[in-house]
């Protein structure tokens, strides 16, 4: 069995990849969420997804956290009988705003949430990999990591912050045969979209960000997908 971590798995982007990987079975995946119940009803749903080639490891965790962080980490080696295959840092928050007018505190939230949470995971997780010579990174960044948007402040320092981090941490991971890619989604459907008066085709589904993310993956021992930009067909919002 794979053995997959999933942050921020109930909804979204990281909930469709979770179902990707849970359908195609033969898969111990470890996810997280803030809302235990969520992340329950997550287990349940995935595992029947394929009956006895699923098991589903959960832990509420907050990823601003740095303790709560190292705790999933923890977790995550307690519960993992072999190396860890795949590491999805998917866990995110979209605060709105311009730098010179969002709320105090808005820098802090977005880098712990979106840049720290995957430093600190990464960290504690990639000693396996590294021993292992095997195993692939995903980082999912956004198109605010390349672009400054209207109305997209910290949000866009932070993933232009997570960016930097994945390329780094692909460098030093090559010697090991650890993969590392940087997925840059536009717009995509989630509950950051909630109650948008748009047309559903407007925005990316996440289950085509989840296809991507699997492609990925799939390739060979000699190759990587370093840098993936997915956008809406009609281009960006």
């Amino acid at each position: 069995m794979r053995n997959i971590v999933i942050t921020g798995a109930t909804k979204g982007i990281g909930r469709a990849i979770a179902n990707l990987f849970a359908g195609e079975g033969q898969v111990r995946l470890f996810i997280n969420a803030r809302n235990a119940d969520d992340l329950n009803q997550a287990k349940i749903d995935l595992e029947a997804k394929n009956s006895g080639s699923v098991e589903v490891f959960v832990k509420p965790t907050d990823m601003s956290v740095n303790e709560e962080v190292l705790a999933f980490a923890e977790f995550v080696k307690a519960n993992c009988p072999t190396a860890l295959d795949i590491l999805v840092n998917n866990a995110g928050v979209f605060i709105p705003g311009s730098i010179h007018e969002e709320e105090e505190g808005a820098l802090e939230k977005m880098i712990q949430t979106n840049l720290y949470s995957a430093y600190h995971l990464t960290r504690a997780l990639i000693g396996g990999m590294k021993n292992a010579k095997k195993g692939h990174v995903v980082n999912m960044c956004s198109i605010a990591s390349q672009i400054a948007y209207p109305n997209g402040g910290s949000y866009s320092i932070s993933k232009f912050a997570l960016l930097g981090f994945s390329k780094v941490l692909r460098e030093e991971m090559k010697p090991f045969g650890v993969k590392v890619t940087s997925i840059l989604p536009g717009a995509t459907w989630s509950d950051s979209w909630a109650g948008v008066d748009l047309p559903r085709p407007r925005l990316m589904e996440a289950d085509d960000i989840a296809k991507v993310v699997r492609a990925a993956i799939e390739l060979g021992d000699s190759a990587v997908l370093e840098d993936v930009v997915i956008r809406p067909q009609l281009g960006d919002l």
